[in-house]
């Protein structure tokens, strides 16, 4: 039986990969694609899902728009990875498929409220929603089975030394979800960073030969250029399809069960996740971390959807 999930993204390039595999892959079911600010504004990342579902025949999938800022700070976006409109490279035009609701978090309030089991999250972006979702309706975490997040780092961070962007675009909202009592599995930078679409993985997919398999080609030229310019990436590193895929078939990513922590305070620290890989704080764990990645099983995975949408 299908594992129905609700992804909640923030496209983005490496999101717009996350929502085929998400779409395609037999063993989820794809109930409703939420939008969050953070690889761009709201209403570009929202717009983004919209052209994803277009262009990958994504059909009778809301598409719902949730929160435009972090619940406490400033806003910040990844312009410089993902271009002005968080989706450079292909030419996409004016989306068709409809914003189904403004009121992201309300809809899915209802939707995990209607549904006859729990619903697994998968978050791509800040965890702003989900967050905001368990503040203004604490009933619902009995209706999530757990939450899979794509953010932090056993290591080095990416926006700064220690913080991944998606926690440090709003670690109070990651501190809430990890004390919610929801079950939390992390999908960090140290097993994603393992993810690259190289040479190779950019043949196998133009080999499919469809216009999507051609959007796809182009989204990951452009990422490649970025990741390339600013990190020194010989290849782009497609993040969030790694969380997809961790919910997908268990075995791809390795996990193991230990201790995080949100730092919110620390001067140069803010947003890093303290993981406690060695059981050195005494702290009991509290959430699975990504900590490997079957590479071979990742790609054929991301290709057979695009694969599968292209028919």
């Amino acid at each position: 039986m299908a594992t129905p999930i609700v992804l909640d993204c923030d496209p983005g390039h490496d999101d717009a990969l996350a929502i085929m595999l998400a779409a395609a892959h037999p063993a989820l079911r794809l109930l409703a694609i939420s939008t969050v600010a953070g690889n761009q504004t709201l209403d570009k990342t929202t717009r983004n899902a919209q052209r994803i579902c277009d262009v990958a025949g994504i059909r009778n999938v809301p598409v719902v728009a949730g929160r435009a800022e972090p619940l406490r700070g400033n806003q910040v976006v990844a312009g410089d990875v993902h271009g002005e409109s968080g989706l450079d490279g292909p030419r996409l035009g004016p989306p068709v498929t409809p914003v189904t609701s403004t009121d992201g978090i309300g809809y899915v309030r209802d939707l995990l409220r209607a549904r006859p089991e729990p619903v697994t999250v998968v978050a791509t972006g800040p965890l702003t929603n989900v967050a905001a979702l368990l503040l203004a309706a604490p009933d619902v975490a009995g209706r999530i089975d757990r939450v899979v997040f794509m953010g932090g780092s056993t290591g080095q961070g990416n926006v700064t030394p220690y913080a991944e962007f998606n926690v440090y675009a709003d670690p109070e909202a990651a501190d809430i979800v990890l004390h919610s009592g929801i079950p939390v599995t992390m999908c960090g930078l140290n097993v994603t960073h393992q993810a690259l679409a190289d040479a190779d993985v950019q043949q196998r997919i133009t080999a499919i030969g469809s216009p999507l398999a051609r959007v796809c080609v182009e989204l990951l030229g452009f990422f490649a250029s970025t990741y390339r310019d600013i990190w020194g990436f010989p290849a782009p590193p497609l993040h969030d399809p790694v969380a997809v895929a961790l919910l997908a078939e268990p075995g791809v990513v390795e996990t193991t069960r230990t201790r995080l922590d949100i730092e919110l305070t620390g001067t140069f620290t803010r947003g890093a996740t303290v993981v406690d890989l060695y059981r050195r704080t005494g702290r009991p764990p509290n959430a699975d971390v990504a900590v490997g990645l079957d590479t071979g099983r990742f790609w054929d995975m991301v290709v057979a959807a695009i694969a599968a949408l292209s028919t």
